[in-house]
């Protein structure tokens, strides 16, 4: 369909969405782009954030969480490769905000500058998967 783009979404447990939809906004590490049909090809490292998936360019039918990942947008459409994925309404706000002061408590008790850089990245996705759940849709 002209009017539509094909969008697929991975993560290394499933194949957690795949269909053909009128625009994809994915949350790249430079910021969020928009993927209509047409688009350019691209590839875009991507931040953790909410995947926002838009029916007829107004309405969000799906809102994705992912950690990261990779995107790649070319003439077939785009897929996502995301390292972990889930869909904003299956996110348990308790085990979130626990997760994120369990990775706060890892930061201070960091021995080494590598454990304090994976304890930091732990506590940006945290944060960011809280945001998700108080963020307002497209």
């Amino acid at each position: 369909m002209a009017d539509q783009v094909h969008f697929e979404l991975v993560s290394p447990e499933r194949l957690l969405f795949s269909a053909n939809v009128a625009e994809v906004v994915i949350p790249g590490t430079e910021g969020d782009f928009a993927v209509l049909p047409g688009h350019s090809n691209l590839i875009s490292t991507l931040r953790a954030g909410v995947i926002h998936i838009l029916d007829n360019g107004t309405q969000v039918s799906d809102r994705i969480f992912v950690e990261g990942g990779f995107a790649e947008v070319n003439a077939e459409g785009c897929t996502v490769l995301a390292e972990r994925a889930a869909r904003v309404d299956e996110i348990d706000r308790l085990k979130a905000e626990q997760a994120l002061a369990d990775a706060r408590e890892d930061v201070q008790d960091a021995k080494n500058d590598l454990e304090r850089a994976e304890a930091a990245q732990a506590v940006e996705i945290a944060e960011a998967r809280l945001i998700a759940l108080g963020a307002s849709v497209y």
